[in-house]
């Protein structure tokens, strides 16, 4: 009877080990690391998604999906100086409900010339309120080395492209010469936003 027992015990003993610490590293390791290589590999698609040019929407034209209210494509501005302009913009578009878009890129194939594709981009995205047309985007490409303001024709009655031309040839394109990008978009946004008022 007791050899009966400790059998019994031991048997009990052995499949407890067996439960406690053997199986999880054959079933519940592997499984852990096939959840994390899954996530990984989310996160990853996720990332080079949000960071790639080559994302496109036929539509229009070939145009790149927006990566929010600034989208740099051609990755001129830090985290933290996007995080800056879109907290101008956001505050800005709370306050009137006026759009604005930055937006960076390296080409604009098919398209000949900046004005029609930003002005397509524009449609494209729906920069504005559809009843107000009162969107504005600001594109440039450091790699062909142009600039363009599009106005809405909502935006257009109080940002001329008399207006819009000034911002660019005494704000912006003075601090592009030195190299600075962010400063010369950073000064040149604010200025549009005063004079828009």
């Amino acid at each position: 009877m007791k050899k009966k027992i400790l059998i019994i015990t031991g048997s009990i003993g052995v499949l407890y080990m067996l439960l406690a610490f053997v199986l999880p590293k054959f079933v519940a390791a592997p499984f852990a690391a096939h959840q994390s290589k899954n996530v990984w590999t989310e996160n990853e698609k996720d990332y080079s998604e949000s960071k790639s040019s080559n994302l496109v929407l036929d539509s229009i034209g070939n145009f790149p999906l927006p990566m929010g209210y600034v989208s740099d494509f051609e990755k001129i501005f830090s985290e933290r100086q996007i995080s800056h302009l879109t907290k101008i913009i956001t505050d800005y578009e709370q306050k009137t409900t006026r759009e604005i878009a930055i937006v960076t890129i390296s080409s604009i194939e098919p398209y000949g010339n900046m004005k029609d594709y930003s002005t397509d981009l524009a449609n494209e995205w729906k920069i504005g309120k559809p009843e107000k047309d009162n969107g504005l985007i600001i594109l440039f490409s450091k790699n062909l080395r142009q600039i363009r303001i599009a106005t809405g024709t909502g935006t257009e009655q109080k940002l001329t492209d008399e207006i819009c031309k000034s911002v660019l040839d005494n704000t912006i394109i003075p601090e592009f010469k030195k190299g600075h990008y962010y400063s010369g978009i950073e000064s040149g946004l604010n200025q549009l936003i005063l004079l828009w008022e």
